[in-house]
């Protein structure tokens, strides 16, 4: 599939690319990218939540009332789950939420998703670019210019570049990322795809070994 390269004002070069059909054309595999996509999400949780047991709380031990003879049920302590300020029941403690998946189920559900992209016709491919100081209205001028300032955009570059990643940070509809951190999530969550033209032979490197 062969698709033309825009430079930064919007218009066409008389520069194409081919995006090979083992990475574009594929047939989805919806099971691969919620596995990836669950991964991902799981791998955020900081899972540090935590809460207290009764046997953690600074109460005190006195027994409230007698044993018998109240008319209600028996209580022994104020760090009793049923009364308010007491421990909770089983509640959260710190964990690691991150779980494996093979390298191979990954590769697939990034090249699933490449291929979402590829047919709803949700593919960019810009000119290699650089600003020379880091500065959102730039970012935002190359955004109209490619006519995506009214979707949420995923930009893939090459190689790290700080001044365009710098000017991409406050705009909460877009993000920047390197070809070697592309992941399913940030593919799917973005409406639009632009692929810097050294992107596309790093994706496909990284994607066929």
């Amino acid at each position: 599939m062969q698709v033309e390269v825009l430079n930064i004002s919007g218009k066409k070069t008389t520069k194409k690319v081919d995006l090979v059909d083992a990475i574009y054309s594929v047939e989805p595999n919806d099971h691969c990218i919620y596995l990836d996509v669950k991964q991902f999400l799981a791998n955020q949780r900081q899972g540090t939540h935590k809460s207290k047991e009764r046997a953690e709380i600074a109460r005190t031990t006195k027994k409230l009332k007698r044993q018998k003879g109240t008319g209600g049920a028996r209580a022994g302590s104020m760090k009793s789950p049923l009364f308010i300020g007491g421990g909770r029941v089983f509640g959260p403690k710190p964990r690691d939420y991150s779980f494996k998946i093979n390298k191979k189920v990954k590769t697939l559900a990034r090249i699933s998703a490449l291929s979402y992209k590829a047919k709803d016709n949700a593919i960019t491919v810009l000119e290699d670019f650089n600003f020379e100081a880091p500065k959102t209205k730039n970012f935002v001028d190359l955004i109209k210019n490619l006519n995506l300032d009214s979707k949420k955009t995923l930009v893939v570059v090459g190689a790290h570049n700080k001044n365009v990643y710098l000017s991409s940070r406050n705009l909460p509809t877009a993000k920047v990322v390197t070809a070697s951190d592309l992941n399913t999530y940030d593919i799917l969550n973005a409406e639009s795809l632009v692929l810097a033209e050294s992107s596309v032979k790093a994706i496909e490197t990284i994607l066929n070994k």
